[in-house]
């Protein structure tokens, strides 16, 4: 799919990457009329987390499974999608609109999106980077953090235990220092969704402990897959290599172009209708420097056939740009 204003993204080899974001003269959104897709797409999903507590006690067991599946892969869906870009590039000019879309996005995924965006921004601190001397990362959710050896942690204990190692403390120093409001906010985006479970645990104490939090639990994992293999096999020491990159359309279309990741590590600031066209203008510079891409979806990326090894350095035995 191509957008508008794709054409405007400039570069020349080894000159700075200049970057023009879309301009719309609408008077509700801030960049483009595009994003009214993932404002309607987080309604929705919205909706869809308060059917399923109206539906638990109608339908049959088997029916709620599956939508309790379908919500555990849709809460990776909404954080690396709707949720991620609305971090970079917030969808309305009015700041009360942003802040309402806020607290509807934490009830949705069941964690404050300023906190979110905390962590996130960390994340592009780091950019997934190994432990230095002490055993630190900048990144705190980065895949080397509790590996070995300069390695990635093992996928399958970095997907099932990060929603365990989330530090709350260092969240809200790091808020802080932004000042007394946003910490305020985000206190309050976590109070939103535990006041709606807490609803929910007393009109039907079953589906929220047997039901809703396996399903959550799950999603977070799923988003924690996804996370783990935009990484898998990136250099670290890089910018232009610091994501692997997935270019499947179908994936891009659902996930807002999230798939072009290390496009987007290399500069966090590129709208998703942009990604496709600054894809294309940085193509040469990541063939040279073998920037990694898989061939399926991140969430799927351990079925990639062309997956380092762990114990290898990923980027000196990955395939680079085709």
């Amino acid at each position: 799919m191509r957008f508008p204003g794709m054409e405007s993204i400039q570069f020349k080899p080894n000159e700075l990457v200049s970057i023009d974001r879309p301009k719309t003269n609408s008077k509700v959104f801030a960049h483009t009329r595009w994003d009214t897709i993932p404002v309607a797409a987080a309604t929705l999903h919205c909706a869809y987390f308060f059917g399923m507590f109206y539906l638990f006690p109608r339908v049959p067991l088997w029916v709620m499974l599956i939508l309790g599946f379908i919500y555990a892969v849709s809460i990776s869906w909404n954080i690396n999608g709707i949720s991620h870009n609305f971090i970079h590039n917030p969808y309305f000019r009015s700041p009360l609109l942003n802040r309402a879309f806020s607290i509807m996005e934490s009830m949705t995924v069941g964690f404050s999106q300023i906190f979110y965006e905390c962590i996130h921004l960390q994340h592009h601190k780091g950019n997934a980077d190994r432990p230095d001397q002490k055993g630190e990362t900048i990144d705190w959710i980065s895949i080397y953090k509790h590996g070995h050896d300069g390695e990635a942690e093992n996928p399958w204990k970095y997907v099932f235990l990060s929603f365990f190692r989330d530090d709350i403390g260092a969240i809200r120093r790091e808020l802080r220092k932004r000042g007394r409001r946003e910490l305020i906010w985000g206190n309050i985006e976590l109070a939103a969704f535990a006041t709606v479970l807490l609803v929910m645990f007393v009109f039907n104490w079953r589906y929220v402990i047997f039901y809703f939090l396996p399903f959550f639990y799950l999603g977070h994992c799923f988003s924690y897959l996804n996370g783990y293999y935009r990484h898998y096999g990136a250099d670290p020491d890089k910018p232009i290599a610091w994501g692997v990159s997935s270019y499947g359309k179908i994936y891009n279309w659902l996930f807002f172009y999230n798939g072009y990741h290390a496009e987007h590590h290399f500069r966090p600031k590129v709208h998703w209708t942009k990604m496709e066209g600054f894809h294309e203008q940085v193509a040469e510079l990541q063939k040279e420097e073998g920037v990694r891409v898989i061939e399926h979806a991140h969430m799927l990326g351990f079925l990639d056939r062309n997956l380092p090894k762990r114990g290898k350095s990923g980027f000196e035995t990955t395939e680079a740009i085709s």
